[in-house]
């Protein structure tokens, strides 16, 4: 299942990527969707920025089929890989997202860039659950949480921004 979002900023993408890659950042997004339970890192590996978060959320939402994947408690796992700044102040990054124990994946890439009021942060993903017969369902059901936290994430974001 494709997922496509747009989050706009106004801030110039330099601004809104040294939030990104502030912990304070992460543990605050990750604190808003989670249970409380989430570890967040920023790594630098030369020109590339690596960020990583591990949360746990409840299932309720999943399908009964999911949730005995999964149990009551989901493990997300998030890998985001940015690359340099090109001059414009654009930066792209591969995202991987994992759910612990369960066959749903999301793997794309995350584009901020100028545009809008100063930076436009897109995403475009393939979410998939590689279960035979009712993956369709899966993918569904998942869309809609995965969706709701990369909005709840950009709020947070723009508060950051706001400080």
């Amino acid at each position: 299942m494709r997922l496509s979002t747009r989050e706009e900023f106004d801030s110039a993408p330099e601004a809104v990527f040294a939030v990104i890659r502030d912990e304070a950042f992460q543990r605050a997004k990750c604190e808003a969707t989670s249970t409380g339970e989430y570890a967040a890192s920023v790594t630098e590996q030369g020109e590339r920025t690596l960020v990583r978060t591990e949360r746990r959320l409840p299932s309720d939402g999943l399908p009964d089929v999911a949730r005995s994947f999964v149990g009551d408690v989901l493990t997300v796992v998030e890998v985001q890989d940015w690359g340099p700044a090109d001059p414009d102040g654009s930066r792209r990054c591969r995202v991987d997202l994992h759910i612990t124990g369960a066959p749903l994946t999301l793997k794309g890439e995350a584009l901020l860039a100028p545009g809008g009021r100063g930076a436009l942060e897109t995403l475009e993903a393939d979410l998939k659950a590689n279960v035979p017969f009712i993956g369709g369902k899966i993918e569904r059901a998942a869309a809609e949480p995965i969706l709701a936290a990369v909005a709840l994430e950009g709020e947070t974001l723009r508060d950051f921004l706001a400080r």
